[in-house]
């Protein structure tokens, strides 16, 4: 049950916003677009999809909105280097090494492999981009979440006791602000929905964290009865309903609003994930073939994919009625798409046979 003590309108929220320090990044509006054949080949509902692929930084994706306010906050806090990590073809990180070249800020990336290497990783998709925008780059053994996080805070410390002065990814300074990029992504998104004359009955969104939690905040905040649908990619070690719930929270006390979140506010489910992150599932490769043979647009294996396969499914099992409105929000992360070349190819040779 969420508990607010004001009903918000798109205005008053966006005001909050923008007394906040933000660093324009961003391709902003970002398309809203139906997907008619799409729909049609799923027996409907009425499925449409925000553009957040197209926000322009390093070939888009969600964290462009994010790092507005987190180069914001680096920048006003005088660092001169941000050290970031997450996975080796992280999208995450693509666009924050982008962003910190953009604002002139040194970008020092821990990418995790998840095992001990056979040989020397790939220099392709997110990785490739990561190199380019000038990041240095250090790659460890260990798998995304808490083990790269500690070699992060390490990296960290290492350079503040070279001098330089420091930015780091600590989750509870940065997710708040990432989720605030996302409560102004909604507002934008409502308001295209509204002037194509639809009030969506879901939003479907690939999540477990920041833009997860700044959508629902908003949808709260707003006092908008959409269904949020969360659809994380990992299976993280710590309840992700919790960790939104916190975001969402702290995000709400940052921007000065009452709206606060409880638990069963979120909707999250980790069924999509299989094996393991990164790995695609069988659902996932017929969502990125379903969608890019209907409608030419692509999603990611690790990521978009897995989501768009879990809203698909959904479709599938009788979630929706044929004259409702759903609207997928891709985040993004199609660089990811050039790393898995092999799987994807011997994936489309499969489905021609």
């Amino acid at each position: 049950m969420t508990h607010t003590h004001t009903t918000y309108t798109p205005d008053e929220l966006l005001e909050f916003i923008e007394k906040l320090p933000r660093f324009p990044l961003a391709h902003l509006p970002t398309p809203l677009e139906y997907l008619p054949r799409f729909s049609e080949a799923l027996g409907g509902p009425r499925v449409w999809i925000k553009r957040d692929d197209c926000t322009g930084l390093a070939f888009g994706g969600n964290k462009a909105r994010h790092n507005e306010f987190l180069i914001a906050d680096a920048l006003q806090q005088g660092a001169n280097t941000v050290v970031w990590g997450a996975s080796i073809q992280s999208n995450n990180c693509r666009q924050t090494a982008a962003a910190c070249a953009k604002a002139g800020l040194a970008c020092h990336l821990v990418l995790g492999r998840g095992k001990a290497a056979d040989g020397p990783d790939p220099v392709q998709g997110n990785l490739l981009l990561d190199h380019l925008v000038g990041a240095s780059i250090e790659i460890v053994d260990q798998p995304e979440g808490p083990e790269v996080a500690a070699k992060i805070a390490q990296a960290a410390a290492r350079l503040r006791g070279q001098g330089y002065q420091v930015y780091e990814q600590d989750p509870k300074q940065v997710k708040p602000l990432a989720a605030l990029s996302y409560v102004a992504a909604t507002v934008e998104l409502l308001e295209q929905t509204a002037a194509a004359g639809i009030t969506p009955d879901a939003l479907y969104v690939c999540s477990a964290g920041a833009t997860g939690a700044g959508i629902r905040l908003a949808t709260a905040a707003l006092g908008h009865t959409s269904l949020v649908q969360h659809i994380t990619p990992i299976v993280w070690p710590w309840d992700p309903q919790a960790t939104m719930t916190q975001i969402a929270n702290d995000a709400a006390q940052r921007l000065g609003i009452t709206t606060r979140l409880e638990k069963s506010d979120i909707h999250v489910t980790e069924e999509y994930v299989g094996e393991g992150y990164g790995i695609p599932t069988e659902g996932c490769l017929e969502a990125i073939t379903l969608l890019a043979r209907t409608e030419g647009i692509f999603v990611d294996p690790s990521y978009t994919g897995k989501s768009l396969a879990g809203l698909i499914d959904h479709i599938r099992s009788g979630h929706f009625t044929s004259n409702q409105n759903v609207v997928f929000i891709h985040t993004g992360g199609t660089p990811a798409l050039f790393a898995y070349n092999e799987q994807l190819a011997s994936d489309i040779e499969r489905r021609s046979l």
